[in-house]
């Protein structure tokens, strides 16, 4: 146990990584209460201030980069000039990092939303996911409502929990919270909602540009063990057919190795959106379910001791 403090005590950005795992399983901020919330609104205060869909192509596009811009270069600029004033930076660093995770709000959605699917509850599921999710769920069927909730699960996990962490790793509590801003901005402003529908491409292909590197690595991970030959396979064949880069690896990954189908049509504003289909043959069930939960956490678990020994290493070096 001394060994362990003196480790801790000597490398501060494991002491940060752990202390936000810590806090935010013992002190979770509960998600109507989180200041990203409050920043939702501000975003879609702004929205209506400078989106206008009658206008060109190219001048939404313009208005949602700027828009963009400025709200995240505001928030990074703030939380830089803090920096320069806190007295403890591990401390800063750590209620950032905190702020940034959502593991434990996203496990707990997943159990509850396996417990009502487990019971064919299909009102209280579409209820879960009318939050989560961008586009139209009071018409999913039983069928619709498992995949969803797959993707819903699979992308909260990859995001919020195995993006935040690559990104504090590189960048810090600032690059984590920063991340998880710009993962807000591209749901607030989602192209797949009308009024957004070329005002938010900016803010969706910048959260592409930063998903890449650490999705794809979480679905490399996830291809470990039983079934990861073909799960690296499907990578291969349907990792880059789906709308996005690094969720595409990620559902091809799991749909693989567990053999379900993912994607496939969705309603978007009253409008049938053809996605790609990824994985295999066996519609999500209940049990599906809880093994895609269980293999999230078991691989976000992995993630986290991975990090923790680079995190060693790199600082034993400098």
């Amino acid at each position: 146990m001394n060994e362990l403090l003196a480790v801790l005590n000597t490398h501060h950005a494991l002491l940060v990584l752990w202390g936000a795992l810590a806090m935010q399983w013992l002190l979770p901020i509960p998600g109507p209460l989180h200041p990203l919330q409050f920043w939702q609104l501000i975003a879609q205060r702004i929205a209506e201030r400078v989106n206008h869909p009658d206008e060109s192509r190219q001048q939404q596009l313009l208005a949602g980069s700027l828009a963009w811009l400025l709200m995240w270069l505001t928030v990074l600029v703030l939380l830089v000039a803090v920096d320069q004033l806190v007295w403890i930076e591990s401390i800063y660093q750590l209620i950032l990092l905190w702020l940034a995770l959502d593991w434990r709000n996203t496990a707990q959605f997943s159990k509850r939303f396996i417990r009502a699917y487990s019971r064919e509850d299909k009102a209280y599921c579409r209820q879960l996911l009318e939050s989560p999710l961008n586009r139209e769920t009071r018409n999913l069927s039983l069928l619709g409502l498992g995949k969803a909730g797959a993707e819903t699960q699979l992308m909260a996990y990859g995001r919020l929990v195995a993006g935040v962490l690559f990104w504090f790793a590189l960048t810090g509590g600032i690059g984590a919270l920063m991340y998880r801003l710009a993962v807000s901005l591209a749901r607030t402003w989602s192209p797949s909602r009308a009024e957004y529908h070329t005002f938010g491409l900016p803010a969706v292909r910048i959260l592409a540009v930063l998903d890449i590197i650490p999705l794809r690595l979480f679905a490399l991970l996830i291809c470990v063990g039983h079934n990861g030959k073909n799960a690296l396979l499907g990578i291969r064949q349907q990792g880059e057919n789906w709308l996005l880069p690094g969720p595409g690896w990620l559902l091809a990954a799991t749909g693989h190795k567990l053999s379900l189908s993912l994607g496939g049509p969705a309603i978007y504003n009253s409008r049938k959106m053809e996605r790609p289909r990824l994985g295999g043959p066996i519609a999500p069930a209940a049990l599906h379910l809880s093994q895609i939960n269980l293999m999230m956490n078991r691989r976000l678990m992995a993630w986290v001791i991975i990090q923790s020994c680079l995190l060693i290493l790199i600082q034993g070096v400098t």
